[in-house]
């Protein structure tokens, strides 16, 4: 998961006490035998804790921040934005900054828009500003769709299908590639929620950066406060 609060944490702070009570904050941990992004590991195929907080205003405005082990580093996401309905319609705009802890120059900084209809999502990342390092995803283009079905004792199923174009300066020999996965959560109450998730991808053996991205079964557990 990834998303910018920093400033509209402190914008927080100038709308009075009225909208600091109307304002939720709350918590999430989590563990996972293999942080999966957009269909490629993030940690060698190794495991990864993760957490973060989010304040959101019923108003629609939102912020937060997610950390979580990444290689042999750390990753920091920091977003924000405006999320609301229209009848059955959900929407969510947002920018969500990247930044990792040994290699600040890797940092990345996407546009989110997002929106659902009942059981579906789409949604759509654009890179509009890269680090040197990583000069290569700006303008990167992401975008999916998912669907998601409640099931009897407290299970539910995802399906997502994404599509990675990169279109950034200099790579010309990065390949578009196509993720799958599918997610079967089980919600246990004070427990928290698990998940048993298969991810693949249409790349051959490798991405672009060497990356393993073949099809692979990870666990996870979450929680939130």
């Amino acid at each position: 998961m990834k998303m910018n609060r920093l400033a509209i944490a402190c914008g927080a702070a100038m709308l009075g006490l009225s909208s600091v009570a109307a304002a939720e904050i709350s918590a999430n941990i989590g563990v996972t035998s293999n942080y999966i992004w957009r269909g490629l590991t993030q940690t060698g195929n190794s495991t990864a804790l993760s957490g973060g907080f989010d304040w959101a205003d019923e108003s629609g405005v939102y912020a937060g921040t997610w950390l979580s082990e990444a290689w042999d580093d750390y990753e920091l996401d920091l977003y924000g934005g405006y999320a609301g309905e229209v009848g059955d319609f959900g929407y969510d705009l947002g920018l969500i900054y990247y930044t990792y802890s040994d290699d600040a120059e890797s940092n990345f900084l996407e546009l989110a828009v997002g929106g659902s209809w009942q059981f579906l999502s789409a949604g759509l990342n654009y890179v509009v500003s890269a680090e040197d390092a990583v000069e290569v995803v700006e303008e990167d283009l992401y975008y999916y769709l998912g669907a998601s079905f409640d099931l009897p004792q407290d299970f539910s199923v995802g399906l997502t299908v994404g599509f990675v174009e990169p279109d950034g300066d200099g790579d010309d020999d990065l390949e578009d590639y196509t993720h799958y996965q599918v997610d079967l959560t089980k919600a246990a109450g004070d427990f928290g929620d698990v998940t048993l998730s298969l991810s693949d991808t249409d790349l051959d053996d490798t991405d672009a950066a060497g990356e393993d991205a073949d099809m692979r079964f990870f666990i996870s557990w979450s929680k939130g406060f």
